[in-house]
């Protein structure tokens, strides 16, 4: 996950249909693609607010979104769920972009989330993301919740691909 051999970042987006979803290069931070639901009175962009993504090798890839005061809990840090939700929608960016796998027609199958450190709401939190393996109909990927180089959640999960439209 974190070679730095394929540390380099990507740019180009895929040539890949994408249902119920934009990414598009975003111009107030170059090297970032600007990740969001067709419809942003969804869940992503209603709960989690403003994401950005990225490619940083062949097989990682990192999600970003900026806590605000909603997001915290009773402690003041980044609530669990933010996390939880971020991973999942984590999963999904990163198949469209490393791989062009059509987010909006897969569906997670399983994650399991191991919770290390809190979140701090001052500063950007990102899913890292790594593509472990794919077969026709699965893939399966592992990745870190980060701010800056403190870890706040590890995860690894399962999504199904969306089957071949006939």
């Amino acid at each position: 996950m974190f070679d730095s051999a394929r540390s380099a970042v990507l740019t180009s987006l895929p040539d890949a249909p994408l249902t119920n979803f934009t990414c598009s290069p975003d111009p107030d931070n170059p090297g970032w693609l600007r990740w969001r639901l067709a419809d942003e009175t969804r869940y992503n962009e209603a709960v989690l607010g403003r994401q950005l993504v990225r490619a940083e090798g062949t097989d990682t890839c990192r999600l970003r979104m900026f806590p605000q005061h909603h997001h915290t809990n009773s402690a003041g840090n980044v609530h669990g769920a933010i996390s939880l939700g971020l991973i999942d929608v984590s999963m999904f960016a990163a198949l469209y972009v490393l791989r062009g796998v059509d987010a909006g027609r897969s569906v997670t199958v399983d994650v399991s989330t191991q919770f290390i450190g809190a979140g701090d709401p001052s500063r950007p939190l990102d899913a890292v993301v790594e593509v472990l393996r794919e077969t026709r109909r699965l893939a399966f990927l592992r990745g870190l919740i980060m701010q800056d180089d403190g870890i706040v959640a590890a995860f690894s999960g399962t999504a199904r691909k969306p089957s071949e439209r006939k």
